[in-house]
């Protein structure tokens, strides 16, 4: 079994520590179930596959009607997050982890938290979503953005144009920050 720890540092972050079981053969790990996460009624509707080279840095994003599940196949990662929802009281709480295949972890972010990633190795990145890819429901913020505090450890990452023009934090209207 799984074992499940909200972060205490942003609400509604779950790291999960999943459970390899292996022989000879090779090994078997489950890396979702549903029940894990009583707090949101979803369902998956798409699953999705990122590859990325070493120094890859691809955020910060965040939706208003979309959670992720973020499980690393291969390789090794660290995870930026920063808590985007007003009303939350880690409003404005960054968080930065490394996860990798190695680790066996997977990593659930609710609706309203801005998350990213630098691939610190080649890394492939399988995320389950609740809802069907919408360009109007994906929205950025600035990865470097002081306001937000991401201990990155890279001052000049390879960013996709998308990215490298997401706007500072300031700079957002509030109709298009989280609820």
């Amino acid at each position: 079994m799984a074992l499940i720890q909200e972060s205490p540092t942003i609400q509604g972050i779950y790291h999960v520590q999943l459970r390899p079981f292996g022989d000879e053969r090779g090994r078997f790990i489950e890396t979702f179930r549903k029940e894990w996460f009583p707090q949101r009624s979803w369902e998956i509707i798409q699953t999705n596959r990122s590859d990325s080279a070493a120094g890859v840095l691809r955020g910060l994003h965040y939706h208003h009607r979309q959670v992720d599940y973020w499980y690393p196949l291969h390789g090794s990662l660290r995870v930026g997050l920063v808590d985007l929802r007003p009303r939350s009281p880690t409003y404005l709480n960054s968080l930065t982890l490394d996860i990798g295949a190695d680790h066996t972890q997977g990593l659930y972010i609710p609706i309203g938290v801005a998350h990213g990633f630098l691939a610190l190795t080649d890394v492939t990145l399988c995320y389950l979503v609740d809802n069907y890819y919408d360009g109007a429901d994906e929205f950025g913020v600035r990865w470097n953005d002081p306001t937000l505090n991401i201990a990155w450890g890279v001052a000049e990452p390879r960013l996709s144009p998308r990215d490298a023009q997401n706007p500072y934090l300031r700079d957002i209207p509030a109709a298009h920050l989280p609820q």
